[in-house]
């Protein structure tokens, strides 16, 4: 079963900008020689840095793996119903405060914004095509009413 807003084209084209991403998260989160001044501002801007390595890194982790299951399921690896029970996208990960964003160097804070932005796109359309499968309560009750009908003759 596929949408009209999920296809192959689209899924190879994110994950290529997902792999992109991840990679240059991996590169951005070297804590290395990244913050310099008051040991004060130090301390809060590398703890945020954590923080937020964490959450990019878990958000492009989910983002590929679903990546991963849907061209799985596009080149025959695997069925739609594997695909249904095995591939569902985990809930976003928190969005990151300005507060945060305001510690982390400007290239960081932009690469954040954009695997937030990568996920929500993701996310969307997963739900999508999980809407489409799902029956409707509407579609349940007309059903039962054929059903009841068919047996009351």
């Amino acid at each position: 079963m596929q949408t009209a807003n999920l296809n192959e084209v689209i899924v190879n084209k994110l994950y290529e900008d997902g792999l992109l991403l991840a990679d240059e998260a991996r590169a951005s989160f070297d804590l290395e020689d990244s913050f310099g001044g008051a040991r004060d501002e130090t301390s809060a801007a590398r703890a945020a840095m954590s923080c937020e390595a964490l959450r990019t890194t878990t958000r492009m982790m989910h983002a590929i793996a679903w990546l991963l299951n849907q061209r799985a399921y596009f080149s025959g690896e695997i069925s739609e119903f594997q695909l249904r029970r095995h591939g569902r996208l985990p809930p976003a990960q928190p969005a990151p405060s300005h507060e945060e964003l305001a510690l982390l160097p400007p290239h960081v804070a932009d690469l954040v914004d954009r695997t937030v932005e990568l996920y929500a796109r993701i996310e969307r359309l997963d739900r999508a095509w999980r809407k489409s499968f799902e029956l409707q309560p509407a579609a349940v009750h007309r059903l039962r009413e054929r059903l009841g009908y068919a047996f009351a003759r």
